[in-house]
């Protein structure tokens, strides 16, 4: 037997740390960080480093499996498996139509640089617009605000060349993700070090004081849920002191005067009184903001997931452009793209159609949402789409490296839609809570086990980086990639997929650079070159500045649209309590707010069940100030009851001095559906059964409130003693 190493990159999160990785006889032995890196030079996290138990793990899926009529499940090849489906496919398709056809991409979609394409042009040619992603269960503000507010083309200022940057909700330290405006996603905390080294200040908006504010400058504990209050009142000081780039606003910008009477009724005491930040401290955030020169803003899922978050994302635009935060002509561009080129000009974008077009849900009027050019329908309606009768409804899903049962808002009703389904096909690595609902799952390669290249990220990095990565290591046995599925079923079915190249060929299955070179036509270094080398490479043959702008060009971005204006008009209406967690009516019917977090050591569901992991901990705690703990007469590791106007769980509670009082702190996707509750210690809590998408939810988006939901805690009826230590 002989041990190789290869150079490959990490695809457990979205990161994409370059990794050495030792191969025996095909199969992964150890992940380590890759030193020779330009970019990462050596970085990984303790999730990369569990991919060799990942590939190699007892419950790793070695085979497909069909259901069996009495339950349970047995072994199926992948051609057998996809001869069934297709066969179903084609009578719900000739029944029903191609709508009642659907595709839900989770997170792990991503990280597969064909699967999200592909999935999408298969729906194209099936000619069903049921295409769904976790983009719009967690963060379809930001995209919502860039059709709003519109572009810079020549991008904004670097978090590398920064002097100041505002982060609102964001924990790069832990989620490895902050790729617009904010910290660098690429090795975090050795960035986040360096930039300090050289001056720069950070401004941290947080409920808690979570890894990155334990190192800013100043940090803002805000009450949650209410950014877009805070954000309105830094705004407001901005412009009333006269502190924004005025003459970039009378060459580029729309609505200055409007948003100044927007924000005007959001005073230092209005905003202190409800956002619980010294008037003081918002001032001199906003003060150490404005000063500059150089800087941005980036915002985490946890405001996106919240009430207002349209707003939030909003003035995380509109700050940065009254500051005048964006590269001027002449300028390095910092993010040029090796992949996917665009032009970067001294100009704007305006705003442009970017939601509600297209096909509609059916249920809330709700409409697509374009996602970097990619229309797809709002997940938070999915499990109505399937539930609700009537003219192209849902009646069989793919679920691709995702966990509905536990991500989805409103687990009850994602039950009882699941298995309602005529046809339930998952592709996961072992049986989820949602995998286990299936008719078929499909086993998958893993992300060793295929050719990738650095897509998702090819714009974040501030560099002219990129990394193609060939299969290090091989499955073993009878596995497939996510697209290679959907060609599957497309030649079964005889419906085309077409890529920005061309048309795929459907008669022999193509190789995954084949592929690669139809989604990705025009790259700026060929993908060929790019596969030549093991490892991740600067390209110094791209160096591109930023253009001027086009001669007679006059488009301006728009910092107050209408809706927006409108949304804080009804923000400041709302009635609001010093005490309690909810608004309007049920002001002080619910004394705390539960936030959404994340845990370094998982990455949503995934990664739970390994070794290394587990040590860290095996539930998702309900982190509580040790006050609040006390006052309950809860001993910490002891359980207990979270219940929301909607629906209640179990947790553990652990005391965090880092939270202010009346917070709740738990991270989002653990546990299993209500029977499972007994094993909270083992498997922790859904969240989403807290959710209410029926009657809290944004009227753009449909997203449910999924953060500072308004909850209530008590100690649980019998509750045990402390847990001991892992």
């Amino acid at each position: 037997m002989s041990v190789e190493t290869r150079k490959s990159y990490c695809r457990f999160c979205h990161a994409y740390c370059a990794i050495e990785v030792e191969v025996e006889d095909g199969r992964v032995r150890k992940v380590r960080g890759d030193r020779s890196d330009p970019v990462y030079g050596g970085y990984t996290c303790i999730k990369g480093r569990q991919l060799p138990e990942v590939a190699n793990h007892p419950e790793r899926l070695r085979a497909s499996l069909r259901r069996k009529p009495g339950g349970g499940f047995e072994e199926i090849s992948s051609v057998r498996a996809l001869d069934e489906i297709a066969a179903k496919l084609r009578e719900i398709k000739n029944a029903h139509g191609p709508r009642a056809i659907a595709s839900y991409c989770g997170t792990h979609s991503f990280q597969n640089s064909v699967q999200l394409a592909f999935a999408r042009a298969w729906h194209t040619g099936l000619g069903s617009p049921s295409f769904y992603t976790s983009v719009t269960i967690d963060q379809p503000a930001k995209f919502v605000a860039m059709a709003r507010h519109g572009l810079w083309s020549g991008g904004a200022h670097s978090f590398e060349s920064a002097d100041v940057v505002l982060v609102v909700g964001n924990n790069p330290v832990v989620s490895m993700f902050s790729p617009y405006g904010g910290l660098s996603t690429f090795n975090p905390s050795k960035a986040l070090r360096d930039a300090q080294k050289r001056g720069c200040r950070v401004i941290v908006i947080d409920p808690r004081r979570s890894e990155v504010a334990k190192r800013a400058d100043l940090h803002l504990a805000v009450k949650p849920g209410e950014d877009p209050t805070l954000l309105a009142g830094i705004t407001r000081v901005i412009l009333s002191e006269e502190l924004h780039d005025a003459d970039f606003c009378a060459a580029h910008v729309n609505g200055l005067d409007a948003l100044r009477a927007a924000v005007e009724p959001f005073t230092p005491d209005y905003v202190e009184a409800r956002s619980g930040i010294p008037a003081e401290q918002m001032q001199d955030a906003a003060r150490l903001f404005a000063r500059g020169p150089r800087g941005g803003v980036s915002c985490g899922t946890g405001p996106n997931m919240a009430p207002h978050s349209n707003v939030t994302e909003h003035f995380v635009l509109a700050l940065g452009t009254i500051c005048g935060r964006v590269n001027r002509a002449g300028e390095p561009v910092p993010n040029p793209g090796i992949l996917t080129p665009l032009p970067r000009r001294a100009q704007a974008i305006p705003p442009f159609p970017g939601y509600g077009a297209g096909a509609r849900s059916r249920v809330r009027g709700l409409g697509e949402l374009n996602v970097a050019g990619v229309p797809e329908m709002p997940t938070a309606a999915l499990a109505d789409e399937i539930l609700t009768p009537g003219e192209g409804q849902v009646r069989a899903l793919f679920v691709m490296g995702g966990n509905p049962v536990v991500a989805w808002p409103n687990q009850p009703k994602v039950l009882r839609a699941l298995e309602a389904l005529e046809l339930l096909v998952c592709v996961d690595i072992r049986l989820s809570a949602t995998a286990r609902l299936a008719d078929f799952v499909i086993a998958p390669k893993l992300s060793l086990e295929r050719e990738d290249v650095t897509l998702l990220t090819d714009s974040w990095y501030s560099a002219p980086y990129s990394h193609y990565t060939k299969a290090v290591a091989q499955p073993g046995f009878d596995a497939l990639e996510e697209w290679e599925v959907y060609w599957e079923l497309a030649t079964r079915l005889g419906t085309p997929v077409r890529l920005p190249g061309g048309e795929v060929p459907l008669d022999e299955r193509p190789s995954k650079l084949e592929v690669l070179k139809l989604q990705l036509p025009t790259p700026r270094v060929p993908l060929e070159q790019l596969r030549a080398q093991e490892g991740g490479q600067l390209c110094a043959e791209v160096a591109p500045r930023v253009e001027a702008a086009k001669p007679g060009n006059d488009a301006r971005l728009d910092v107050a649209p209408a809706p927006v204006c409108d949304e804080l008009r009804a923000i400041r209406a709302e009635a609001f309590s010093t005490t309690g967690a909810g608004y309007g009516a049920d002001a002080d019917a619910f004394r705390y707010r539960l936030i959404s977090r994340r845990l370094r050591h998982v990455y949503n569901s995934s990664g739970q069940y390994l070794s290394a992991i587990r040590r860290e901990g095996t539930t998702n705690p309900a982190y509580m100030n040790p006050e609040d703990l006390r006052e309950l007469g809860v001993r910490d590791g002891e359980l207990i009851e979270i219940e929301s106007a909607h629906g209640r769980l179990p947790a553990v509670a652990e005391a965090s001095d880092d939270l202010r009082r009346g917070v709740i702190s738990m991270a989002h996707a653990f546990g299993g559906a209500p029977s499972e509750d007994t094993r909270v210690r083992e498997i922790g809590a859904a969240t989403n059964r807290l959710v209410d998408d029926e009657s809290d939810w944004d009227p753009v988006t449909g997203m449910a409130r999924q953060s500072a939901i308004p909850v209530n805690v008590r100690r649980r009826r019998g509750a045990d003693a402390p847990r001991p230590p892992f």
